[in-house]
């Protein structure tokens, strides 16, 4: 089949509920398939849709009733097209206006350019015509009974979703089409513009997805990265999911120059040959009760507990940590007596917090600020990834991401009042995106009104900072985030609940339920929201050899001595030598 060849007709169907095509009698059902992208040519209009149905149909009953057998094949093709046929239903995406059907290369009726109608030289042999400046609008209509429906042509994929090498956006190539060779692309422009995620059920390659976004988002420049990499899984080599090679890079050895890694645990990284890490240690006085909060249920903390953490915070400030885990049980009665605490509860407070004894990264107190170490790199375009190593237990993941997401948060919340107050371009932060896994974790409902992450994802980059979550339960997220993720990348789900949080907030997802669920469990996925311009599943682009070449940049050791010893010349040059 070719884009000039008609699939079928429209034979019914409404603007919410899509549309209804009862296919040609040449045109096999099973090329059809869920997913796959098509053209309808209405009158006025040429609309873009994404099949979300195939079925089987009969004109009359009597054929169920009474079937032919399968060996009667010259039954079978008589019947097939008149008494028999396939339909397909269509969710139509988006449109072309009639006046950008005119750029296509259709003519007008003659009558001084005041009729809107064209004029076809048969459906059948419908050619369409090169053309980049057609504006894209939402769907506001439907095509007539009848219209005829093509296979999207690479034009079509063009106009919609555009190509990597666009000068004037920040386009990234995710993948293609299931059917075509064509790049699928989103505008990291408008990617970081809002918090968004990357949902799938364990196995579908998330990790992956994550690994290609990011690499897009740094090599296109979009915004600056800080990653919590619970896994060591984006920062280095990273076990591979596959047989034909056992790891894959990291974003480090992708660009070099860019990258930052920081570990929580040194011995772990040196041992998997990481280059250039920096250690990262926290201290008890840089937590605060807000950060104990988060993982009071991981802790086992009661209400009063943390109620009676506030009473230590308000006496003790920044050392209520160290003065609880030193304080005797005479000193905890007396403290009680003299500030109407709980001794019961802050016994317990003092017991389930000495759990942060084991955790390698703790200190009573650090030399350093090291959470301000990550903030100057940040602010020097670097982007930064946080490995945990051993130290990846949930615990640690938790009170490690809300401490510095905290901290950094605040940062960028003075500087964006400096900008908003002096309006100087050169006092605007540079966007950051904050990746974090286990995401329901932190935006679960009960807690999410108090965490920073919930703050976040709510104020839509106001302080120009955004989230990109991880995760394989989107139904535990609050249902109010998840209203405000801007784009949601979706590898394969099959529970219902989870599958309803994806298309929270999002109008006329029916269609798009049948489509996420029946995705492959690799290297498929569904893309909708605000990056792009309509939903589109796509082969994601493969995480390999080829991918590196073409997004990453050359290692030091790997560039040629003639362009190594020209940069150490130019570096002589700048130092006066």
């Amino acid at each position: 089949m070719n884009s000039a060849q008609p699939l079928g007709s429209i034979i019914q169907g409404s603007l919410t509920e899509g549309l209804e095509v009862r296919l040609h009698p040449d045109i096999s059902v099973e090329d059809m398939r869920v997913g796959k992208f098509l053209v309808v040519q209405g009158m006025r209009s040429r609309f873009f849709c994404m099949l979300t149905d195939v079925a089987l149909g009969t004109a009359n009953q009597r054929i169920i009733a009474s079937p032919p057998s399968w060996e009667d094949t010259f039954l079978r093709e008589v019947l097939a097209g008149s008494g028999t046929y396939g339909t397909i239903n269509l969710a139509p995406m988006l449109m072309f206006t009639p006046e950008e059907e005119e750029e296509r290369g259709m003519g007008r009726v003659s009558d001084g350019g005041k009729s809107k109608s064209p004029i076809f030289n048969g459906l059948a042999s419908f050619q369409p015509q090169t053309s980049t400046t057609m504006e894209l609008l939402p769907v506001k209509t439907i095509p007539s009974h009848f219209s005829q429906v093509y296979e999207a042509s690479v034009e079509d994929f063009r106009r919609v979703f555009g190509w990597e090498d666009d000068p004037q956006r920040r386009n990234f190539s995710v993948g293609k089409p299931l059917d075509m060779d064509v790049p699928v692309c989103i505008d990291l422009n408008r990617f970081v513009e809002r918090s968004n995620g990357i949902f799938g059920k364990s196995g579908t390659g998330k990790s992956f997805l994550t690994r290609l976004i990011l690499a897009g988002v740094i090599r296109k420049s979009a915004a600056v990265n800080l990653i919590f990499d619970m896994h060591s899984e984006y920062g280095w080599e990273a076990v591979a999911e596959g047989k034909q090679v056992n790891t894959v890079k990291g974003l480090k050895q992708l660009f070099p120059g860019k990258v930052e890694v920081y570990t929580l645990d040194p011995e772990s990284t040196k041992r998997r040959g990481v280059r250039d890490s920096q250690e990262l240690y926290l201290s008890y006085d840089q937590i605060e009760v807000e950060d104990i909060k988060l993982c009071s249920r991981d802790l086992g903390l009661s209400d009063a507990a943390l109620d009676n953490a506030n009473i230590l915070y308000s006496e003790f400030n920044k050392s209520w940590i160290s003065q609880l885990l030193n304080m005797t049980n005479e000193e905890i009665e007396e403290f009680c007596n003299d500030k109407r605490g709980h001794k019961g509860s802050i016994m317990a407070l003092q017991r389930k917090l000495l759990r942060l004894d084991s955790l390698k990264y703790m200190r009573a107190s650090c030399p350093h600020n090291y959470i301000n170490k990550v903030i100057q790199s940040l602010e020097a375009g670097k982007n930064v990834v946080i490995e945990f190593g051993s130290q990846s237990n949930l615990l640690s993941y938790m009170i490690v991401t809300n401490m510095i997401t905290r901290r950094i948060h605040e940062h960028y919340v003075k500087k964006a009042d400096k900008f908003l107050q002096s309006k100087n371009p050169c006092d605007r932060p540079t966007p950051l995106m904050i990746t974090i896994e286990e995401a329901h974790r932190f935006l679960d409902p009960a807690i999410v009104q108090s965490t920073i992450f919930g703050t976040i994802a709510r104020e839509l980059r106001k302080y120009f900072v955004t989230l990109l979550v991880v995760d394989q339960r989107p139904s535990g997220i609050d249902n109010e985030v998840m209203s405000q993720i801007g784009t949601r990348i979706t590898a394969l789900l099959n529970d219902d609940k989870d599958i309803d949080a994806i298309f929270t907030g999002v109008s006329g997802a029916g269609g798009l339920r049948s489509v996420l669920s029946k995705l492959d469990s690799k290297q498929q996925a569904l893309i909708l929201g605000h990056a792009v311009p309509m939903p589109v599943v796509v082969r994601t682009r493969p995480y390999d050899a080829i991918f590196y070449e073409e997004i990453g940049d050359p290692a030091w050791e790997e560039k040629p001595d003639a362009e190594v010893f020209a940069a150490a010349e130019l570096a002589k040059a700048d130092l006066g030598f």
